[in-house]
Protein backbone atom coordinates (compact mmCIF):
# COMPACT_ATOMS: atom_id res chain seq x y z
CA UNK A 1 0.00 0.00 0.00
CA UNK A 2 1.18 3.42 -1.09
CA UNK A 3 2.03 6.11 1.57
CA UNK A 4 0.07 9.26 1.74
CA UNK A 5 1.50 11.99 0.27
CA UNK A 6 1.65 15.84 1.73
CA UNK A 7 -0.12 17.69 -1.31
CA UNK A 8 2.16 20.96 -0.67
CA UNK A 9 5.58 19.04 -0.44
CA UNK A 10 4.93 16.86 -2.36
CA UNK A 11 6.13 14.15 -0.11
CA UNK A 12 5.28 11.13 1.20
CA UNK A 13 4.09 11.20 4.92
CA UNK A 14 5.85 8.90 7.41
CA UNK A 15 4.96 6.63 10.24
CA UNK A 16 5.15 9.03 13.75
CA UNK A 17 3.15 6.58 16.18
CA UNK A 18 1.07 3.63 15.73
CA UNK A 19 -1.48 2.83 17.92
CA UNK A 20 -2.25 6.13 18.48
CA UNK A 21 -5.86 6.59 20.36
CA UNK A 22 -8.87 8.41 18.82
CA UNK A 23 -11.84 9.58 20.26
CA UNK A 24 -14.58 10.05 17.66
CA UNK A 25 -17.40 12.30 19.02
CA UNK A 26 -20.80 13.34 18.69
CA UNK A 27 -22.74 15.95 18.32
CA UNK A 28 -24.97 17.59 20.75
CA UNK A 29 -27.76 18.67 18.18
CA UNK A 30 -27.56 18.43 14.33
CA UNK A 31 -27.05 22.22 14.30
CA UNK A 32 -23.18 21.68 16.13
CA UNK A 33 -20.22 22.54 13.72
CA UNK A 34 -17.44 20.36 13.12
CA UNK A 35 -13.85 20.86 14.20
CA UNK A 36 -12.98 23.14 16.88
CA UNK A 37 -15.64 25.79 16.13
CA UNK A 38 -18.00 24.22 18.92
CA UNK A 39 -15.78 21.92 20.88
CA UNK A 40 -18.14 21.36 24.03
CA UNK A 41 -21.11 20.37 22.37
CA UNK A 42 -19.38 17.52 21.23
CA UNK A 43 -19.71 13.96 23.51
CA UNK A 44 -17.42 10.65 23.56
CA UNK A 45 -18.67 8.11 20.89
CA UNK A 46 -16.41 5.60 19.55
CA UNK A 47 -13.22 4.56 20.92
CA UNK A 48 -10.41 3.72 18.14
CA UNK A 49 -6.77 2.90 17.84
CA UNK A 50 -4.75 4.20 14.15
CA UNK A 51 -1.24 5.48 13.04
CA UNK A 52 -0.29 8.98 13.31
CA UNK A 53 1.99 10.00 10.77
CA UNK A 54 3.67 13.06 9.50
CA UNK A 55 5.64 15.66 7.29
CA UNK A 56 8.91 15.98 7.18
CA UNK A 57 8.66 18.89 5.06
CA UNK A 58 6.07 21.18 6.40
CA UNK A 59 5.03 18.87 10.17
CA UNK A 60 1.54 18.64 9.02
CA UNK A 61 0.00 15.10 10.95
CA UNK A 62 -2.86 12.60 9.99
CA UNK A 63 -4.34 9.50 10.86
CA UNK A 64 -4.71 6.47 8.93
CA UNK A 65 -5.14 2.82 9.00
CA UNK A 66 -8.28 2.71 11.60
CA UNK A 67 -9.00 -0.75 12.51
CA UNK A 68 -12.23 -2.34 10.99
CA UNK A 69 -14.04 -1.90 14.53
CA UNK A 70 -14.07 0.58 17.22
CA UNK A 71 -12.17 -0.69 20.40
CA UNK A 72 -15.20 0.38 22.74
CA UNK A 73 -19.01 2.52 22.14
CA UNK A 74 -20.60 5.09 24.36
CA UNK A 75 -23.39 3.03 24.91
CA UNK A 76 -21.53 -0.01 26.30
CA UNK A 77 -21.04 -0.49 30.35
CA UNK A 78 -17.11 -0.51 30.54
CA UNK A 79 -16.67 2.47 27.60
CA UNK A 80 -15.41 5.08 30.34
CA UNK A 81 -12.69 2.23 31.54
CA UNK A 82 -11.48 2.08 28.01
CA UNK A 83 -11.19 5.76 27.36
CA UNK A 84 -9.09 6.01 30.73
CA UNK A 85 -6.88 3.41 29.98
CA UNK A 86 -6.43 4.33 25.98
CA UNK A 87 -5.32 8.24 27.06
CA UNK A 88 -4.08 10.60 25.67
CA UNK A 89 -7.11 10.52 23.18
CA UNK A 90 -6.93 12.35 19.92
CA UNK A 91 -10.27 14.28 19.48
CA UNK A 92 -11.92 13.71 16.19
CA UNK A 93 -15.60 16.73 16.31
CA UNK A 94 -17.38 15.24 12.74
CA UNK A 95 -19.50 13.44 11.37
Amino acid sequence: MPKPVCVPCQRFFRPKCNGVAVIENMPDTSKTAPGLAEPEHWRPYKLWRADLWHCLGCGAEIVVGFGHVPLAEHYQPDFDKWMARAAPLLPVNDC
